[in-house]
């Protein structure tokens, strides 16, 4: 009786840890909610598109992305992060998600550890671009400029607690150079203003500047990447240029509510290398700016808290009002 009750309880124990494995055997069953925290149309909601509709043929049901604008982003997350953890809800995080851990006081979840990661999906950095006939000739120019007289040059990005702002933020603290921040709303606004002549620089994606600089109206003085960018290979590192240890990019990558099962993330990650792969996707993120390039899981965990490390750093130095 005891052997026979010691069987029945060992196979109700094995069912239980089996479990989660044996609905990921038959996931995906329904369509997948993607949740990305910016506006229609932009930069998330495209490479969540462009990525996810090559998903989809693999996993057999459609990735329909939703945006869930507002706040940072962290609308987003925090949708994610309560969601279900059964595989039906996938953040497209970008590099704001560890800017807004840094600088948000109270948010409704964790940065790392409300989240299982997936996979990195693109990477591409920042330019530092001013008017084409400015007397600065390259960014060590702007810097010693800056230097001689704190303060007296300005850079413009997309707004308070951007990860451009930020950007300017450390380059500040790892050049000894005391930049001026002016705030914008978007990029648009704030490469609107470089361009009449309010302030000669601005730090913004290549998106958002590569059309100006083709038409010769704005010049690009560096990369904020750790290499040179493939779009413009002639361009320096903010590196290169006597600022050692600089390198900011931006990135987006999946992210699934923490406890989502192990079969379900490794599907994910097949499925995202696997579109990455193909030269329809990854010159689309080229033609955005962007290196298409995946990673493990862990390889992301380490990068967001790296990341998050980092900025709360810089948002500490620099004496940023936390939101």
């Amino acid at each position: 009786m005891q052997r026979r009750q010691f069987i029945l309880q060992s196979l109700a124990g094995s069912a239980a840890l089996a479990a989660p494995w044996a609905r990921a055997a038959g996931w995906p069953e329904r369509p997948i909610r993607v949740v990305q925290g910016f506006a229609p149309g932009g930069n998330a909601d495209t490479i969540a598109r462009i990525v996810g509709a090559e998903m989809a043929k693999g996993l057999g049901q459609p990735l329909v992305v939703e945006a869930v604008a507002g706040a940072g982003g962290t609308l987003a997350s925090a949708a994610v992060a309560r969601a279900a953890p059964d595989g039906y809800s996938l953040l497209l995080a970008t590099g704001g998600h560890a800017v807004a851990g840094a600088l948000y006081e109270k948010l409704p979840y964790q940065t790392v550890a409300s989240f299982q990661m997936v996979s990195t999906i693109t990477f591409f950095p920042f330019l530092i671009v001013t008017q084409a006939e400015s007397r600065l000739r390259n960014l060590t120019e702007l810097l010693d400029a800056a230097r001689a007289k704190p303060e007296s040059v300005a850079y413009g990005s997309a707004g308070v607690g951007s990860t451009h702002h930020l950007a300017g933020e450390l380059l500040s603290r790892l050049s000894g150079a005391r930049l001026l921040h002016i705030p914008y709303k978007g990029d648009a606004a704030a490469v609107t203003g470089l361009l009449a002549g309010d302030l000669p620089m601005v730090i913004a994606p290549p998106t958002a500047v590569l059309g100006h600089l083709k038409s010769g109206k704005l010049r690009a003085l560096a990369v904020t990447g750790a290499q040179r960018w493939p779009g413009m290979p002639e361009v320096p590192t903010v590196a290169e240029q006597g600022v050692a240890g600089y390198d900011v990019r931006s990135w987006a990558g999946w992210m699934l509510p923490t406890g989502t099962p192990a079969a379900v993330v490794e599907r994910l990650q097949a499925e995202t290398h696997r579109a990455l792969q193909l030269p329809t996707v990854s010159q689309r993120l080229a033609e955005m700016g962007g290196e298409a390039r995946g990673s493990t899981p862990q390889e992301m965990t380490a990068m967001v808290a790296a990341e998050l490390q980092k900025w709360t750093q810089v948002v500490s130095e620099a004496k940023i009002a936390r939101l």
